[in-house]
Order: structure tokens, then C-alpha cells, then sequence
């Protein structure tokens, strides 16, 4: 068994990162780890490598505090392709194109009709390649191996989806949701009920929780040794949020 890892600094609190495109959430962590001066790092809900946007890193003692900002409300900016299915249900995979004639393209109001049937509690089957558990191994390793990944639906609560703009074949929505909601499903699944393809183009988390990506940090900014106490989000402000918004995820 590996040895767990040493931790030379101790700083309690919260980090907003603005995760940027083509970097992992556990990369994200590394860096601010390091920034810290390799203090107990880690965060609260998973952004793919695709996705940009809010990543809540808790360091120290606030790491016992990720559960419950992953249960908070989440807000996602998403491009949703109407024009392909892919494997992994974002442009990262193999595409199967839909022909779908210029006269037969989805009108923005059947687009808006078929989103409101995702808004509620709903059952959702998360996407083949993602860590979702199946018989004790990860979906994602069991897919890039080229086993079958049967996934049993979960039941998740999408509160808003809203159209904000739409140009053939890009769907641009705005997504309130809360915890454990896979927007590249949700994709998937909208471009099955309006009978075109459907998957994400991009992602884009604005809101964690109270944490919002306009008070984020740049991962750019993140230097080795760089980061203290004062650049952190302080343990009792972050638990007096969390108990104001106790409401959310429920």
C-alpha cells in the first residue's frame, strides 16, 4: 500500500478556481496544492478537462466541508450540438451525424417545449465514459477498453433550463441544476427527444454553491508558495454560507 501524502503547511479555507479548458480538476488541485505550499488540498465536484469554470478547491480543514458544497445549487453556461450523437456524449468522441433537412431543424420553440421536460426530478442515465461506478469499476475505463457499459438511471433535480440563444446546429443554455446532474446527458437526451443528435460543444460552470466565477482565481496566477490564509475564503465564512443556503440541493 502507498504511503499517504506528507503535508508540510496547514491553511484552513475555500479557493475559487476558474478552471481553464484542456486542464483536469485533480491537475487544478496539484497546482494548488503546491500554491499553498503542499497544504491538504482538494475540491468539491468534478469539472472534465472540456468543461471551464468554477472549481471550489478546500484546503486544510475545509476539505471536510467538500460534501456539502457539492450538494449546493450549480449554474452551467452549455453548447449543446444538435447536429451529432458522440460516444462520450461531448465533442471529444467518435460523431455519428443526423441528417436533418433545413426545413425539419428544430424551431427555437420546440427547442424551449422539449428543454421544459427536463426541468424537475428527473431520471437521468449518466454518460458511458464518466466515473460513474458499474459492478465496483469506473464507466470510463471499462469504455475505453471497449466493454459494454450498462449504466442504471439516477434520479437528479434540473430546477431552470433556459434557451439564451440558438443558430443551427448550436443550442446555447443556461442550466440551474443541482448535485449529481450530467450536462452532457442532459444534452444527449434533448437531442433524442427533438429526433436530432445531441451533444456538448462546450461547458461552462458559473456557480457553485454562494461560490460564483466572478470571484475566481485564475489558474495562471497559481505559483509555487504563492498562496496564503489571506488569499482564501475563511473556514467560518465558508460554514456560515453553507448554512444559509442550507436549502440547497435539497
Amino acid at each position: 500500500m502507498g504511503r499517504s501524502p506528507r503535508y508540510t503547511t496547514k491553511i484552513d479555507g475555500v479557493l475559487v478556481v476558474d478552471k481553464p479548458l484542456g486542464v483536469s480538476s485533480a491537475e487544478v488541485v496539484r497546482r494548488v496544492r503546491f500554491g499553498a505550499g503542499n497544504c491538504k488540498t482538494g475540491h468539491a465536484g468534478t469539472l472534465d478537462p472540456l468543461a471551464t469554470g468554477v472549481l471550489v478547491c478546500c484546503l486544510g480543514d475545509a476539505t471536510r466541508l467538500s460534501e456539502r458544497v457539492m450538494k449546493g445549487v450549480k449554474a452551467y453556461e452549455a453548447a449543446v450540438d444538435l447536429s451529432a450523437f458522440t460516444t462520450t456524449d461531448d465533442r471529444e468522441g467518435e460523431r455519428t451525424e443526423v441528417a436533418i433537412d433545413e426545413d425539419n431543424r428544430p424551431t427555437r420553440g420546440a427547442i424551449e417545449a422539449a428543454a421544459a421536460g427536463f426541468v424537475g426530478s428527473i431520471s437521468q442515465v449518466p454518460p458511458a465514459f464518466s466515473a460513474a461506478h458499474v459492478a465496483g469499476k469506473r464507466a470510463y475505463a471499462m469504455a475505453r477498453r471497449g466493454e459494454a457499459v450498462k449504466l442504471e438511471p439516477r434520479t437528479v433535480r434540473i430546477d431552470a433550463i433556459e434557451l439564451v440563444r440558438y443558430d443551427w446546429p448550436i443550442a446555447e443554455l443556461a442550466v440551474t441544476c443541482g448535485k449529481g446532474v450530467y450536462i452532457r446527458s442532459l444534452a444527449r437526451d434533448l437531442g433524442e427527444s427533438l429526433g436530432t443528435g445531441g451533444h456538448l460543444a462546450a461547458l461552462r460552470r458559473t456557480r457553485v454553491g454562494p461560490f460564483e466565477v466572478g470571484a475566481a482565481r485564475a489558474l495562471a496566477t497559481i505559483e509555487r508558495g504563492c498562496l496564503s490564509a489571506e488569499d482564501l475564503t475563511d473556514l467560518p465564512t465558508v460554514e456560515a454560507w453553507l448554512g444559509e443556503a442550507s436549502g440547497d440541493g435539497k
